[in-house]
């Protein structure tokens, strides 16, 4: 099994993001600090990749950009060493964006266990 992240698992549709924060119909959200999950199924996208994700640090949370950096990492290095451990249905296309909503810097720990349970409810919810 690879442990590897792909360009082609990065969210940079313009249109599909627009699709993912607005108030369309199809978007699911679920929060487990200090990470919050956006997701929606994208059947028409063209990409062979089950999961597409972004990730988001806002400034408004963490003023340094170096901060914003290290949690942008922490965040992706635990996507990737996670993702693979769920079930995602053949066929199904998933746009995810990750959401920082945490006012301070927290320990890989933490965001390891919080991308763990998002990663079963978004799973679990495009299985069925």
């Amino acid at each position: 099994m690879a442990l590897r992240l792909y360009k082609q698992q990065k969210l940079c549709s313009t249109l599909a993001i627009e699709a993912l924060f607005g108030r369309g119909e199809g978007v699911e959200a679920a929060l487990s600090f200090p990470v919050r999950a956006v997701w929606r199924r994208n059947p028409g996208r063209h990409s062979s990749a089950p999961v597409q994700f972004l990730i988001s640090v806002p400034k408004k949370r963490l003023r340094h950009a170096v901060d914003r950096v290290k949690m942008r990492r922490r965040i992706r290095e635990a996507f990737r060493l996670n993702w693979q451990d769920y079930p995602w249905p053949e066929g199904v296309k998933v746009d995810v964006a990750f959401v920082y909503v945490d006012s301070g810097l927290q320990p890989y720990a933490k965001v390891d266990k919080a991308m763990k349970k998002l990663l079963q409810c978004v799973s679990a919810s495009c299985g069925s």
